[in-house]
C-alpha cells in the first residue's frame, strides 16, 4: 500500500536546494573545505572560497562552482587572525549582501610528544583551529542576527573527542570546537541560527598524504574502520551541506560522526 503522504520525488528534491543562499568555506580551495565548496554549489548555493596561501586552487574551485550557474568569490585570509575573519565576511557581504552558511574548515595538523612539543608548534595549532572558529563566527554572527537565520558547521575531529596521542595540541583545539559548538547552539538558536559540528575520523586529503605513505600504515587504519576504508573529502562534505539544508533545520548543537565506524560515540 502507497503512503498518500509522501512528498513528489520533484518536492524532495526542492527541499534540499540551495539555491539563493550564500555559504563560505573556511580552508576552501582544498581537501574537506574544496569538497564543501563543490557539494554547495551543486545544489545551488553561491560559493566563497576562503584560503591562506593558494590564490590559483581557490580560484580554480570558484571558476569551477560558477560554471554551474552560481556565484562565487575567493578570499584571501588568515583566520587565526581577528582583523582577517572580519574581513572575510565583509568581502562576503559585500559580493552577495549575506551569509548564510558559514563552515569553519580551516585547520592544521602537526604534533610531538608532550614534552617535546615547542610553544609555537602548541599555539601555532591552537590559534588556527580554536581561535580561528571562534574568529570566524564572531565576524559572522551579527549578520545572521540581523537576516534571523544562520548555519553554522564546525570541522572538528574524532580526536577531540577522544583524544589522540602525540597530537595533544589538535585534540585539545578539536576538544574546544565541540564545546564550542554546544555553547553556540544554546546560545544563537533563539536566532534562528543552527550550530552543528561534524567529527570525521581518517580521510584521504594532503594532511595524512605524509602518514599514508609510510608503508603498511593506510592498511592498518583501514583494518580498524568497519567499512574498510578511509573517508573521501567528499564523503564527509556532504554530511556538512545536510546540516545546512531544511532536512536538519531541526539539528543543533549536535556532533555528526562521520567515520565509518572506526570511532562509536554516544
Amino acid at each position: 500500500m502507497f503512503d498518500t503522504n509522501v512528498a513528489p520525488r520533484s518536492n524532495l528534491l526542492e527541499s534540499v536546494s540551495l539555491k539563493g543562499r550564500v555559504a563560505l568555506v573556511t580552508g576552501g580551495s582544498r581537501g574537506i573545505g574544496r569538497a564543501a565548496v563543490e557539494c554547495f554549489a551543486r545544489l545551488g548555493a553561491n560559493v566563497v572560497a576562503n584560503y591562506v596561501r593558494d590564490e590559483n586552487a581557490a580560484q580554480q574551485v570558484v571558476s569551477e562552482a560558477e560554471a554551474r550557474g552560481v556565484g562565487g568569490l575567493a578570499v584571501q585570509a588568515d583566520v587565526s587572525l581577528k582583523g582577517d575573519a572580519q574581513r572575510l565576511i565583509d568581502a562576503t557581504t559585500r559580493k552577495f549582501d549575506r551569509v548564510d552558511f558559514l563552515v569553519c574548515n580551516a585547520g592544521i595538523w602537526e604534533g610531538a610528544p608532550v614534552d617535546q612539543m615547542s610553544e609555537e608548534v602548541w599555539d601555532r595549532t591552537i590559534d588556527l583551529n580554536l581561535k580561528g572558529t571562534w574568529a570566524a563566527c564572531r565576524a559572522a554572527v551579527p549578520q545572521m542576527k540581523r537576516q534571523q537565520f544562520g548555519r553554522i558547521v564546525i570541522v572538528s575531529s574524532t580526536a577531540g573527542q577522544r583524544g589522540e596521542a602525540n597530537v595533544s595540541n589538535y585534540a585539545a583545539s578539536k576538544g574546544g570546537q565541540i564545546s564550542f559548538t554546544k555553547s553556540l547552539a544554546a546560545e544563537l538558536g533563539p536566532f534562528g541560527i543552527n550550530v552543528n559540528s561534524i567529527a570525521p575520523g581518517w580521510v584521504d586529503t594532503d594532511m595524512c598524504a605524509d602518514v599514508f605513505a609510510e608503508p603498511g600504515y593506510r592498511k592498518s587504519i583501514e583494518n580498524g574502520i568497519p567499512i574498510g576504508r578511509v573517508a573521501t573529502p567528499e564523503d564527509i562534505a556532504w554530511p556538512i551541506v545536510f546540516l545546512c539544508t531544511e532536512w536538519a533545520r531541526h539539528i543543533n548543537g549536535e556532533i555528526l560522526n562521520v567515520n565509518g565506524g572506526s570511532v562509536l560515540c554516544g
